[in-house]
């Protein structure tokens, strides 16, 4: 008996058939077009549904786009949705197909259901095709007056796809001048909000080229719709509510009953169940209180309880998120948080991006009454089965005990890690404790004791390795096996593969054999000749250096190589202040999170208006600055942002700090010797007397010209795409060389400082990048009471102390006078 035939199943809708299902549905879209019979609504969702759940996974549905458009016509909303869905993925694809939809879009543009008014508005702007942006502006119009809330919502955001898609049709309609006025009077907030993000985006586009829109978000900061926004605060969506605490953070309130009016306002806020909500109010507090030194203290008071909330609230990510900005104010006002060293113990549920950055604000937060129980808390977790988590509560540590509180206890613990014979422990606690004799050489006795009785070939790291060999050269005296240990290293040479290590096994070597010469000469020999033979350059050089040093002579190398030293003082920061200002300025963004401003993470294309334009590398004349990488200039106004310390604190921490330049001490008779080479005619004063000892020929300061009679404006202002116009299309009008003073050269460490310095003389830099010895530099200037602008392409090198100037001028007759008034300012550079 032959088998039954068995049906053919039906395909699924996650699981659709390709060609031959599209073909399907089409047919059966067919169909249904036009069908008014009792159950064909349900027939078409279950189709509706078929058809998206192709075009999810990939499959190409728009051979159907005509039987859905077809198939539309229907009262049911869910329809509706889906229809437009299918609509709006295929329009953008496929223009021509997109006119097909148009009649039935604003026929639902008319419709009483005020939902289908609002899809359908939707759609219709989501479709995004050049060719019907003349079809927008009538529904867009209706829409912003239409009595459902939910249009004009929809209606406000459509002005905004528009303007993406044709800026001057959205002008040329008024849009802009209508959102603004939609956004005083009506009484839905959320329209206001989206309102006032859409004019937010438009005119801080047109800014840059407009100066009507700039004056336009001018008055968006002005007091009346900031105090109007701010007395709805409480009737705004989440979003809508950081929306506006954003605007209100940029706020210059007039004088200080404004900025406590605005805190008492916002008072609530922070006890908002919203983290992001919590934050952008403690921005606002923060920057209104910023030239308020008492006030803004009493701010840090006042949101460590909202903060520490959110940190055991919420997911993880969450808190991490929170415990980012908790870093960044526990790195500006340490004191105010070390009380509550607790809250960033460890947990044991806690991801290991949270445990890292809680052991980091640990550190920021230790003082002389909680450094016991934090360094006891790091120690328990010097255990963990998390190896890096281990490892940072050790670098904890040693930061720790580097800030000078409780030393003695702090060193014990070290030197206990190494008798926990767990390699990892072993090599970062050896790198602590060379930092550690470096600051406090008092230990050196102690310290040795303990690390004398590693043996070398137990440790494995570079580091680790290189810190143990900078300890037997540099306290070889101490150690009796001192010797023997560096010939064994230095035996086993083509084993070490890092050239870290070999150097500081070069420079070992040469100290063991000034402290212990008959002991360390064999080992020196073939320490010397190995390195000469090494194929590392840096190995190399450093070999020869000491092999001609030891040939001219042993005592000169002595003095060179092992001289007296001073404790090391103060460690380098990672990060500059400036950095660190920026940041905060940033605050509540992913500036704070990535402990990065945002020019550095940010394509061109989505940083302000204001910000630098790639573009402008292409600028100089020929082909010499094609592979120069220009940042961004950064734009600071030279201000003290810590203000929570005392104004003799500051003068105490304000110096600049010398990591390093203070380490060595030359003795003095290595001075004398060198001073002795400058000839007596061409002698500095005392300040600079050692700058050309090593015959650089770096030229003396030339003799300052006289002040030009040219006046220039103060407060330029010229856009990076408008300066990029006039340099391609003016011709260089002056080409000079100018010679840098050796104050100047000194003083050019970073872009910053000159470009610091030429604002000071009305001289505005738009660009500015390079490494050193070579920066380079776009500058401009404006002529007072005029609109003549003055470009200038600057290129200097330090080595030479020389910089091109290239300068280009929309009034060429006035370029001598300005090249001579660009001169006096760069040769005024570091006189200051």
């Amino acid at each position: 008996m032959a088998p039954p035939v068995s049906a053919p199943k039906s395909a699924s809708p996650s699981q659709p058939s390709g060609k031959s299902e599209v073909t399907d549905l089409k047919l059966q879209l067919r169909q249904l077009a036009g069908s008014r019979a009792p159950g064909a609504d349900d027939a078409k969702r279950d189709l509706f549904k078929r058809v998206i759940s192709c075009m999810t996974v990939g499959i190409d549905v728009s051979p159907a786009f005509s039987e859905m458009v077809m198939c539309s016509a229907t009262s049911d909303v869910v329809l509706k949705k889906m229809c437009y869905l299918y609509v709006g993925n295929y329009a953008r694809c496929n223009p021509d197909l997109a006119l097909l939809t148009i009649n039935f879009l604003q026929k639902d543009c008319h419709d009483q259901d005020p939902t289908i008014r609002g899809l359908a508005l939707r759609s219709l702007c989501s479709l995004r095709v050049q060719n019907l942006v003349e079809y927008l502006v009538a529904p867009l119009a209706a829409g912003l007056k239409d009595h459902s809330s939910y249009v004009r919502t929809v209606a406000a955001i459509g002005v905004l796809k528009l303007y993406h898609i044709s800026a001057t049709m959205c002008h040329d309609s008024d849009f802009p001048a209508a959102l603004k006025a939609l956004m005083l009077s009506d009484p839905d907030a959320q329209v206001v909000a989206n309102c006032l993000y859409s004019l937010l985006e438009i005119w801080t586009q047109e800014a840059a080229n407009s100066e009507e829109a700039a004056r336009e978000i001018e008055t968006l900061y002005g007091k009346s719709i900031i105090y109007y926004l701010l007395n709805r605060i409480k009737d705004f969506s989440e979003w809508a509510q950081c929306l506006v605490l954003d605007l209100v953070s940029k706020y210059i309130p007039s004088d200080n009953s404004e900025i406590f009016d605005v805190m008492n306002l916002l008072e609530d806020r922070l006890q908002h169940a919203n983290g992001a909500v919590v934050l952008a109010t403690i921005k606002v507090f923060l920057h209104l209180t910023m030239s308020m030194t008492d006030v803004h203290q009493q701010v840090y008071e006042r949101i460590k309880a909202p903060l520490l909330t959110l940190v055991g609230a919420g997911s993880t990510e969450q808190s991490y998120a929170v415990l980012c900005h908790l870093h960044l104010l526990v790195m500006r006002a340490p004191m105010l948080f070390s009380s509550d060293y607790k809250h960033f113990y460890c947990q044991f549920s806690d991801p290991s991006y949270v445990k890292k950055l809680k052991l980091e604000m640990l550190t920021a937060i230790a003082n002389e009454s909680n450094t016991y129980e934090i360094v006891t808390e790091l120690c328990e977790y010097a255990g963990n089965v998390d190896v890096p988590i281990a490892r940072e509560s050790i670098r904890a540590v040693g930061k720790i005990a580097l800030q000078q509180y409780d030393v003695n206890a702090i060193v014990d613990r070290l030197l206990q890690f190494l008798e926990m014979e767990k390699d990892y422990v072993t090599a970062e606690t050896l790198v602590l404790v060379k930092d550690l004799l470096r600051k406090y050489p008092q230990w050196s006795h102690d310290c040795i004791a303990v690390v004398g009785n590693i043996s070398s070939k137990s440790i494995q790291e570079p580091k680790a390795k290189a810190a143990l060999i900078w300890m037997l050269g540099e306290y070889s005296q101490d150690m009796m096996d001192a010797p023997y240990v560096l010939e064994s290293l230095v035996e086993n040479w083509e084993e070490e593969h890092s050239p870290e290590v070999r150097l500081h096994l070069l420079t070992a070597v040469m100290k063991c054999f000034f402290k212990r010469a008959p002991e360390t000469q064999k080992a020196l020999g073939a320490a010397l000749a190995a390195g000469l033979a090494d194929s590392h350059q840096d190995v190399h050089d450093r070999a020869l250096f000491y092999y001609r040093l030891l040939q001219y002579d042993v005592a000169v190398a002595e003095r060179v190589v092992n001289p007296p030293k001073q404790a090391v003082s103060v460690f380098a920061d990672t990060q500059s202040s400036e950095i660190k200002d920026r940041i905060f300025d940033e605050f509540n963004s992913l500036s704070v999170v990535y402990q990065k401003p945002s020019y550095l993470f940010t394509d061109k294309e989505h940083r302000g208006p204001f910000e630098f334009s790639e573009d402008l590398s292409n600028l100089a004349i020929g082909g010499d600055s094609g592979d120069d990488v220009i940042h961004s200039a950064q734009r600071y106004e030279e201000n003290d942002k810590d203000l929570l310390l005392s104004t003799s604190d500051k003068e105490e921490n304000g110096g600049p700090t010398h990591n390093g330049s203070s380490t060595y001490s030359a003795p003095s008779d290595v001075n004398s010797s060198l001073t002795s080479l400058v000839p007596s005619s061409t002698t500095q004063p005392a300040t600079f007397a050692i700058d050309d000892l090593l015959g650089l020929g770096v030229p003396d300061a030339p003799a300052l010209p006289p002040p030009p009679a040219l006046s220039l404006n103060a407060k330029p202002v010229l856009d990076p795409g408008t300066f990029q116009k006039k340099w391609g299309q003016l011709t260089v009008s002056s080409s000079q060389e100018s010679t840098l003073s050796i104050q100047g050269v000194a003083s050019l460490t970073a872009p910053q400082s000159l470009i610091k310095h030429m604002q000071n003389n009305s001289i505005q830099c738009i660009a500015s990048g390079g490494q050193p010895p070579n920066y380079k530099f776009f500058f401009f200037a404006q002529k007072e009471a005029s609109s003549s602008f003055f470009l200038v392409e600057c290129i200097v090198n330090t080595a030479s102390a020389k910089a091109q100037i290239k300068i280009k001028a929309d009034d060429a007759s006035a370029s001598d006078a300005f090249a001579s008034l660009f001169q006096s300012a760069l040769s005024n550079f570091g006189s200051s």
